[in-house]
């Protein structure tokens, strides 16, 4: 199996790459500089003379709050360069994989969002991931949608990143207490990634760390693993307000994953402390 990664140069393309050569798969990667998925006629021509048996679809454009006033860059991004890649996809009968996010729901109640869930966006960035999946939908017979939430990994720049880096000016930090959902470690995602691709189980699924907290409670766990004395304190979403709406309920349950057969990824706890490790230098 001949597999592509967009995306590269993100925090989850950089983690299935290197998972994938890791595991000694045929994986190829590129980057916004080897090819510019909102061109049409370059997407159409790059995978028909690669020709590869699957690509997994990481490229994105993620910056929530900017995409309320930069629509156009990422709808092109999103759902164009998506509907590019679905289609020569299709011409070369290659399998997709399509990551999603949990900002396709509006983060209504408090019990976890099914696969079958109506998905409602409250903003662009959400809006243009939830038009990304029915375009894979319209061109592909078969597909793999899955949809992640608060990812982190070693490449690019997160939540935990912003936190450590924060304590070490600060006494204490103001963060959300509102907002519930799981952590995405990207290398634990990476490996389910690659086991899907090579399987026939085509769907919808969402895929996320297991367990639930809110970012503070996240927060809280980030510092004391890594030893740090610092006070968190929990404020509600509109004490700190952002140009795009989040939403407050990001619970998703992963039941499909279990029922299809795939092992669901390891506490978020413990892939916190795993990733904390990657950060000092240690050996995983």
């Amino acid at each position: 199996m001949k597999i592509l990664v967009t995306g590269i140069n993100g925090q989850l393309g950089y983690d299935v790459l290197r998972k994938g050569s890791e595991l000694g798969l045929d994986i190829n990667g590129i980057g916004r500089t080897d090819l510019d998925i909102t061109k049409e006629d370059d997407v159409k021509r790059f995978i028909k003379d690669m020709k590869p048996t699957a690509i997994i679809h990481c490229a994105a454009y993620t910056s929530v709050d900017k995409a309320e006033d930069d629509n156009e860059t990422s709808w092109n991004v999103n759902v164009n360069g998506t509907e590019y890649l679905a289609a020569a996809a299709k011409a070369v009968n290659a399998k997709l994989i399509y990551i999603s996010t949990d900002y396709v729901f509006d983060g209504k109640g408090e019990t976890s969002f099914i696969e079958t869930d109506t998905p409602n966006p409250l903003g662009s960035y959400g809006l243009t991931k939830y038009e990304g999946e029915k375009k894979v939908q319209s061109i592909l017979d078969e597909y793999f949608i899955i949809r992640i939430s608060w990812v982190f990994g070693i490449n690019g720049n997160n939540f935990i990143k912003t936190m450590l880096t924060l304590s070490k000016s600060r006494k204490e930090l103001n963060v959300v207490g509102d907002q519930i959902g799981s952590p995405t470690y990207t290398y634990d995602l990476a490996g389910l990634l690659l086991q899907m691709v090579q399987s026939e189980k085509y769907g919808i699924y969402h895929a996320s760390n297991e367990g639930f907290c809110s970012w503070a409670e996240l927060a809280e766990e980030i510092f004391e693993q890594a030893n740090v004395d610092i006070k968190v304190n929990s404020i509600s979403t509109e004490e700190y307000p952002t140009k795009a709406v989040r939403p407050k309920n990001s619970r998703m349950s992963k039941e499909k994953l279990l029922s299809n057969g795939f092992q669901p990824l390891p506490e978020w706890q413990d892939a916190l402390k795993r990733y904390l490790k990657e950060l000092s230098g240690e050996v995983k």
